[in-house]
């Protein structure tokens, strides 16, 4: 495998030989390329580098002078770009402070190279009493093991330190992350971390010798451990679809929603005391919801633009067509109810969408649909800090390209032919956030949630569920009476 190292540094004039030389020797065999990058330091590392090339060196040795200082994490960005684009397999971030053990080198790349991991890093906290032996500040180690402890629980992630920078990648791994836009601080190698983890990627974790010489720290301790504290929340609520996804990201399809207090919950209560009726699920996904409508001894057909694994066993029949370009003549008609759960704001003609589900009905039938509420606390706040953005999932879900508050859904309706006769609430997606709502600080924040709704739905609404019939004006056959002329 071509194998390199990264070695980056700023102001490591009295520390960079050192660190070259101490690259053994059978690993200096085993590197393609070496390549220093100063990030644009104010002392002689540059000089100190290409000093040390000129005097030949048995390293495949590249250096590069950044013309102006792109932050520990871009400089890194800059690194892992040129290992994708020289065809490096395996990248070794290695420091030119001399903190991590050149020594070991052999043991980071190891797991990668023989297929076992995605990425390696080097762990300070795996040998105990290592880290505190080796100088490692009590500050330090405390800080390491509060911050390593918080962000296991936050992810679920089992690392025996967050905090190392000492790391070996695997190159094709690193070029399916999105790491261009992370972070130019310091925080960048827990983006990486949480990165991976999104991707579903092997870390392994070797243990490493500790070293703290007289090298300058130039991490600011308390707004580092902010910055990666925000970024691991982050990539907490990117599981469960908030926020773009760039270090935490959704993979499962549209979850489904079974709460009582849920879209899909509020759709099974207006069905589960009807008899048998013939049920149209348009927008039906993998399936769940007409499955949960058959076992309440509904007949259901369901209509999507993709058929999901299992999809025909959940329902009746099941019709595969674009809803962009309305119902196909094959769903055929004359159902009892047409159900359209989060669906109208994933089409760009919903009135369209909505007059066609109207003709699908029989006489006396209706339309039960859920619409996000756009006048939500939650869009109104990001929009009013100026952070208006998409998410992966919920109210400003990426694919959604229509909006509605109450007042505007209503509105629709009435233009497609149909009007309100029922109406109900739903509040914080607590199945889709997976928090559980039974006991403890998540059945308090349910029940504080549901209040809100009750009390103030347009602004704590987190959904609204409608069922709706034909206005009579327009289901009514024709009485027309004509003169005896005609």
């Amino acid at each position: 495998m071509k194998v390199g190292v990264l070695v980056v540094a700023y102001n490591a004039e009295t520390t960079l030989v050192d660190v070259l030389d101490r690259i053994r020797p059978e690993m200096r065999r085993e590197l393609a390329e070496v390549l220093v990058q100063d990030d644009h330091s104010t002392d002689l590392t540059f000089n100190v580098a290409t000093e040390y090339l000129q005097r030949g060196t048995d390293l495949h040795l590249t250096v590069v002078r950044h013309p102006q200082n792109l932050g520990y994490g871009g400089n890194q960005k800059a690194g892992y770009t040129y290992a994708v684009n020289h065809g490096w397999d395996v990248v070794v971030l290695l420091h030119g402070d001399g903190q991590y053990a050149p020594e070991v080198m052999h043991e980071m790349i190891a797991p990668i190279v023989e297929g076992d991991a995605d990425a390696v890093f080097g762990s300070r906290m795996m040998t105990p009493g290592g880290a505190r032996q080796g100088g490692m500040p009590m500050y330090k180690y405390v800080g390491n093991r509060i911050l390593t402890t918080a962000q296991n629980a936050i992810t679920g992630l089992r690392l025996s330190e967050w905090h190392s920078g000492y790391r070996a990648y695997r190159v094709s791994a690193l070029a399916e992350l999105p790491f261009v836009g992370n972070s130019d601080g310091f925080d960048f190698d827990t983006e990486i971390i949480l990165q991976l983890a999104a991707a579903k990627k092997k870390i392994v974790e070797v243990p490493i010798p500790t070293y703290y010489g007289d090298e300058i720290c130039r991490v600011n301790g308390i707004a580092y451990a902010r910055d990666i504290m925000i970024d691991t929340v982050r990539h907490r609520l990117g599981r469960t679809g908030f926020g773009a996804g760039d270090v935490g990201r959704v993979t499962e399809p549209y979850a489904y929603k079974p709460s009582a207090h849920s879209s899909h919950g509020r759709v099974l209560q207006f069905m589960q005391s009807r008899p048998p009726m013939r049920v149209l699920d348009v927008g039906c996904g993998p399936g769940w919801l007409a499955e949960a409508l058959t076992a309440q001894g509904h007949e259901v057909t369901g209509v999507d633009i993709a058929e999901e694994a299992g999809v025909r066993g959940r329902m009746h029949r099941f019709v595969q067509a674009d809803l962009e370009r309305g119902l196909p003549d094959e769903v055929g008609g004359d159902f009892d109810v047409v159900v359209a759960a989060d669906v109208i704001e994933h089409v760009r003609t919903p009135q369209q969408l909505m007059q066609e589900m109207s003709h699908r009905l029989r006489p006396g039938g209706t339309v039960i649909a859920s619409v996000p509420n756009i006048s939500h606390w939650y869009p109104r706040t990001r929009t009013a800090l100026g952070l208006f953005d998409y998410d992966q999932r919920g109210i400003l879900d990426a694919t959604h390209v229509r909006f509605f508050t109450r007042r505007s859904f209503v509105r629709l309706a009435k233009q497609a032919g149909l009007q309100p006769i029922e109406r109900r609430h739903t509040g914080l997606p607590f199945d889709a956030l997976k928090l559980r709502t039974e006991r403890g600080p998540g059945r308090l924040a349910a029940l504080v949630d549901r209040a809100l709704v009750r009390l103030w739905p347009t602004m704590f609404a987190y959904q609204f569920v409608y069922e709706l019939d034909v206005i009579p004006a327009l289901d009514a056959p024709l009485d027309v009476a004509t003169d005896a002329a005609g």
